[in-house]
């Protein structure tokens, strides 16, 4: 048998087995990775010693880079509780349970995130103090902890309790039992084992993302005015199913209830658009429910996002965690609604009541309703839900311990049992799931069965309804023509000084069905008629460019060819059942003339057509948007070997920058981070940050730029996040100690950020923490490097003091939340420093992760924005 053996699990997901050191290692963790092991058959059921249990990974190789394809990388909450609960590693007297735990191993700052993720994914919010700043009364929030200390079995856990760590630099690290791990480049990293090695690389091919584990049949879905498609009925298990979601339309509006793994592939077989989702309905922030937060985040406009104050909370912490960026942050992508729990919340003439769910996290379920003529008509959205025998187990008499009083138990009796004209329930049973038994005296008129990867038995049968994927419940149907609502509302947005009544003349003429994979327009042909994407998803393809994009509802296929009458340059392609209005080309064409508007289009269509071949713009972004950026695309041209200055344009001015000719090469000192060649972009931390960029832009050749100014791109969640990703994974490239040699800490003049005093303090910071990497390189001796390290300490603690005086005699508008940082910064500094001290940790490789995000992140991003705005000041 060989030392070391590698599988290809999916896209970007590797297994490696190590039998003689123990080992099973999962490479790449994305969403649904457990399922794509059960596919392949790397988890299968066991037994020993009368016990049935899971086979599988004992540890877990993290990506490097947070976000791949647009989503993340690392998702470790379910291959973790497989780990735990169904390999039976923390399972008390358990045959697989021999005290070793499993292992997390990646770089410092994937390791911490996902340790802090799973311990929000496990408990939600942690103590009375979250959750009555979640606005809940401390009578109630004491209620709701004694709940959750009993799914905790009385004590919330560190995650390291029940994980152990390894993180990796460039020099070999052992992970358990000769087994060793070494990275040889981003998210490339080799295994040995005595003389056997293999090498694994978790980057995703440019252009891809990470697979489904299961393949769903197309289906074309009316606009109903209010209706539930069943779109999730199984679990995080289910290898067949996605997990268990609905999408609700009212009044011909899209809404989503919890958003689960690979929601964009559920979208796309049901032919609906990110674009044209209004908002969604959430839950609770278990991973089956929440890790497509990121998916409805590459929309071109902020969804609205429904929950209770609890529930929100939970999910802003969880995703703050898993993606470093502040709570804050999240209303940047979503439009916040707060729900108020127990009552009927009106939105628009659809009614919303969130009740209280035992869980371990808060959670709500949700009930539906709306007026028709036979009065109102009621949905039922039931997950994440509790067995009541359990719960009934919960409660005791003892005011302070663990559990709940007997009048919790029968208020949520009550409320599961609440009548309803169709209800979804979760039955997955266990400690922390439903019971179909609970409701065979339900006397609601139709009840859909799910949250469970396993079939039906005769019993649930005689129970509940199933509800294949795809399946809709009209509960009122629609009597009027949502589509040309559509065409309409489309058709204004585009042209926004054009009279009603000449819209009004494009949007009579037929709408047309595309089947999934039809050709709507070959490259080389002259269409008569310019198509008007009403739902759906189409491709666009210039092979001779090697291009590829996608247009939402709302795109225009073949505008400017019908025009003119000349060829089509590119070939478009349904996705999915795709509708379109036709527009008669000579109807459309007399349109553009009577309204003058042809010299308007001409003068977009360029800057429009670049837009659309680029990363930023090139999926998902509709053609109003696409709209107001070539309108306000401005040209700069750039010599060879010209420094680009603040993200390539001119300095002081937020903007980014798109290459239209030429080349790029982000750089620090003489190192080339990355290339940015045509279509990509420059000046990502900008509009993240209002800051410089950590690194240089160079223009590698003569080049020419458009600038795009950040205040226009802010609003558009899906140019947000391809930002963000692209500015992380640059600057993991920029800033990694393993790629940057002995002049780690070294001063740069990039590092300044204006302001004498701070100015002065980093450079001392710097050249403290450069000792402490040289002794560390050397070999010191364990006391000389405490020593060091605890002057670093000393001394950054008083420039915060430093700093935070200076905000408050300047009145700085977001020094609390500086100052907040700077508590978390020197509370995580002094937890590693216990760690070292207690001989748990040692000063090598992680440790200097540990400085770089403790000194070089901070200044780069929270110093010099503070740095902008004092200097403005006079400081």
């Amino acid at each position: 048998m060989a030392a070391l053996r590698k599988f290809q699990v999916t896209r970007g997901v590797y297994y490696i087995e190590a039998p003689d050191a123990g080992l099973n290692i999962l490479c790449g963790c994305p969403s649904d990775s457990v399922k794509h092991l059960m596919k392949k058959g790397l988890i299968l059921p066991t037994d020993a010693e009368g016990v049935r249990f899971e086979t599988g990974p004992n540890a877990i190789l993290l990506s490097d880079v947070q976000l791949q394809g647009g989503v993340f990388a690392n998702l470790a909450e379910f291959p973790v509780l497989q780990m735990l609960y169904r390999q039976g590693m923390i399972l008390p007297g358990h045959p697989n349970n021999t005290g070793a735990k499993p292992i997390l191993i990646g770089s410092e700052s994937q390791v911490r995130a996902q340790m802090e993720y799973i311990h929000r994914g496990n408990y939600g919010l942690l103590d009375v103090d979250e959750i009555m700043a979640a606005g809940v009364e401390r009578e109630q929030a004491e209620e709701m902890m004694r709940l959750k200390l009993r799914f905790a079995f009385g004590a919330i856990r560190d995650t390291g309790e029940l994980l152990d760590a390894r993180v990796v630099g460039k020099e070999p690290v052992e992970i358990r039992n000769g087994l060793f791990i070494q990275r040889l480049a981003l998210n490339v990293f080799e295994f040995n084992y005595d003389d056997a090695s293999v090498t694994v690389d978790l980057n995703l091919p440019p252009g891809t993302g990470y697979e489904a584990p299961y393949l769903l049949g197309y289906s074309d879905i009316d606009r109903e005015y209010f209706a539930v498609v069943h779109s999730g009925e199984g679990d995080g298990w289910d290898v067949n199913r996605p997990c268990m979601a609905a999408v609700l339309m009212f009044q011909g509006r899209i809404y989503l209830i919890d958003a689960g793994p690979n929601i964009l592939y559920s979208l796309n077989t049901l032919g609906i658009g990110v674009n044209e989702i209004e908002g969604i309905f959430h839950t609770h922030a278990h991973d089956d429910h929440f890790n497509g937060l990121t998916t409805l985040m590459r929309s071109d406009h902020r969804l609205k996002y429904f929950a209770t104050p609890l529930v929100r909370s939970s999910v802003t912490k969880k995703l703050s965690a898993l993606a470093a960026i502040d709570e804050a942050d999240f209303a940047q992508y979503f439009e916040i609604h707060d729900l108020v729990e127990g009552v009927w919340n009106d939105l628009e003439s659809l009614e919303v009541m969130p009740v209280n769910s035992p869980h371990p996290v808060e959670t709500t379920v949700m009930l539906f309703r709306a007026l028709g003529g036979e009065g109102y008509r009621t949905y039922a959205h039931f997950a994440d839900i509790v067995s009541l025998d359990v719960l009934r187990g919960f409660v005791t008499d003892d005011p302070l311990a663990p559990g709940i009083s007997e009048a919790f138990y029968e208020g949520t009796r009550e409320s599961y049992l609440r009548p309803a004209d169709l209800k979804k329930l979760d039955i997955g049973g266990g400690l922390i799931h439903g019971n179909a038994e609970d409701f065979k005296d339900d006397p609601s008129d139709k009840i859909i069965l799910s949250h469970t990867a396993l079939p039906l038995t005769n019993r649930q049968k005689e129970i509940g309804s199933g509800a294949p994927f795809g399946m809709v419940d009209v509960l009122i149907p629609a009597y009027q023509d949502y589509l040309r609502r559509y065409a309409f509302h489309y058709l204004s947005a585009y042209f926004p000084d054009v009279p009603k009544d000449h819209i009004l003349a494009l949007t009579n003429n037929p709408v047309q069905t595309y089947n999934p994979e039809s050709i709507l327009l070959k490259v080389g042909t002259v269409n008569s008629d310019v198509y008007l994407v009403l739902t759906g998803v189409v491709e666009r393809i210039e092979t001779e460019s090697d291009l590829h994009g996608t247009l939402s509802a709302g795109a225009i296929v073949g505008e400017f060819s019908g025009l003119i009458g000349a060829p089509s340059m590119e070939t478009y392609r349904a996705v999915n059942f795709v509708r379109v209005l036709c527009i008669p080309g000579t109807l459309y064409s007399r349109f553009i003339k009577r309204n003058h508007l042809f010299g308007s289009i001409e003068r977009l269509q360029d800057n429009r057509d670049f837009l659309m071949k680029t990363y930023l713009f090139g999926d998902g972004v509709s053609f109003p948007v696409l709209n107001r950026m070539a309108a306000n695309m401005t040209e700069t041209a750039v010599a060879e070997g010209e420094i680009c200055g603040a993200a390539g344009g001119v300095e002081n001015e937020p903007n980014v920058c798109l290459v239209r000719r030429g080349l790029l090469h982000c750089v620090v000192d003489d190192r080339v981070v990355d290339i940015v060649p045509p279509g990509d972009f420059a000046g990502g931390s900008v509009a993240l940050y209002s800051t410089p960029c950590p690194f240089s832009v160079v223009a590698r050749e003569p080049s020419i730029l458009c600038r795009l100014d950040v205040g226009l791109l802010q609003d558009i969640p899906v140019v947000r996040w391809k930002l963000f990703e692209t500015h992380k994974r640059r600057t993991e490239l920029a800033l990694s100690p393993e790629q940057s040699g002995g002049g780690f800490f070294q001063w740069r003049p990039d590092h300044d950020v204006g302001v004498e005093m701070m100015d002065n303090d980093h450079r001392r910071m710097f050249e403290i923490a450069a000792g402490l990497h040289k002794a560390i390189k050397q070999g010191a001796t364990r006391p000389a490097k405490l020593n060091i390290l605890n002057a670093l300490i000393r001394y950054s603690q008083e420039h915060f003091f430093r700093e935070e005086d200076l905000m408050a005699e300047t009145g700085y508008a977001e020094a609390a939340e500086h100052a907040e940082r700077h508590r978390r910064l020197m509370e995580r500094v002094r937890e590693h420093l216990a760690r070292i001290e207690s001989g748990e940790m040692e000063m090598e490789t992680e440790f200097i992760s540990v400085l770089k995000d403790w000194l070089i992140n901070h200044i780069l991003t929270e110093d010099r924005k503070l740095g902008e705005t004092l200097h403005s000041r006079g400081a």
